[in-house]
């Protein structure tokens, strides 16, 4: 016979030991998987991923131990392992037809649908996403509202809201929608309470205090973007290099076509042309550890960092998501 003070502790050790099972779509680097496994320590098994540019793949490969799936559009949801959470930072393509309020048909032809499909399959209990905050007002607010219909007429919860990296320690502009589903129609996710915090830095706590010189722009492209930036001035808009120093609060949103010229974030320099974050640098700004491995060249890592997300964000949404579960 079992005593009531005895169900008590198997329950409390049934809660310490609960694993949940995880895949991870559009994987890029792996960011979002990052800040879940900070926030859910050893709570969080993955069992599959998924990512189709080779770059990312070997950056994936030397930090987490495995070569995520290639292209999901062509990887049936029965093959893909039983799993409690959804994680999937989808790309932001134009829905070709949204609007006409189908649903889940509205959905085909992008690759959201290759989320919902799975999601329809296996009805994991959350499913998490992340975009670009133009989602929201994409197609005059349509292409949110069929995603939000597809994972309502799925059966879940659906909460979004969009943060600012800026609030969560990095020192980046970066504003990003996240939407949170969930199966249990009791949860309630406040992300007012998480829009709360302001936990600030400043630049200087992410730059090298040396730095290869290679990362300094040339005296053409230096002339070149100052040239642009006084031609823009002239038309009225506001385009065209950004400088910053190790006193910034924080700097504009890295983006993957840093790697080109470096306009969006320059980092000033005494008695010399301003310089471009390090590959290490641009992790950081996205809140990735030092030991995070980067085994790709400058060029790819750029891209790379400008592709994935704000992992500190990621661990407080998925820290608060942890408490409801």
């Amino acid at each position: 016979m079992t005593l009531p003070f005895q169900l008590d502790i198997l329950k409390t050790i049934h809660k310490n030991s609960t694993q949940y099972k995880v895949i991870d779509l559009f994987a890029g680097v792996g960011g979002i998987r990052l800040g879940f496994q900070q926030a859910f320590k050893d709570k969080v098994q993955f069992v599959f991923s998924s990512e189709i540019d080779k770059y990312a793949q070997q950056t994936y490969k030397a930090n987490f131990g495995e070569i995520p799936h290639g292209d999901i559009t062509q990887i049936e949801a029965e093959d893909i392992p039983k799993h409690d959470i959804i994680l999937a930072g989808f790309p932001c393509q134009a829905f070709s037809i949204a609007g006409h309020r189908k649903g889940f048909e509205d959905t085909r032809g992008t690759l959201f649908f290759h989320v919902a499909r799975i999601a329809k399959h296996h009805k994991p209990k959350l499913i998490f996403l992340e975009n670009v905050k133009g989602f929201r007002n994409h197609d005059k607010g349509n292409t949110f509202k069929v995603v939000k219909q597809t994972l309502e007429d799925l059966g879940y919860k659906v909460f979004a809201d969009v943060l600012n990296a800026k609030y969560f320690g990095v020192p980046q502009n970066r504003e990003r929608i996240y939407i949170v589903a969930f199966l249990d129609k009791n949860i309630n996710f406040d992300f007012e309470k998480i829009k709360r915090i302001k936990k600030t830095s400043k630049l200087g706590n992410i730059l090298d205090k040396h730095v290869d010189d290679k990362y300094t722009i040339s005296d053409k492209l230096w002339a070149g973007h100052q040239r642009r930036k006084i031609e823009h001035k002239a038309k009225g808009n506001g385009f065209g290099y950004c400088m910053f120093n190790e006193e910034a609060e924080y700097t504009s949103t890295i983006s993957a076509r840093y790697y080109k010229d470096g306009s969006e974030i320059l980092i000033e320099q005494q008695d010399k042309n301003p310089r471009k974050l390090t590959p290490r640098e641009a992790g950081r700004l996205q809140g990735f550890p030092n030991d995070f491995k980067i085994p790709v060249s400058d060029t790819q890592s750029y891209r790379q960092f400008g592709n994935s997300v704000a992992v500190p964000v990621i661990e407080e949404l998925a820290n608060n998501i942890k408490k409801l579960l």
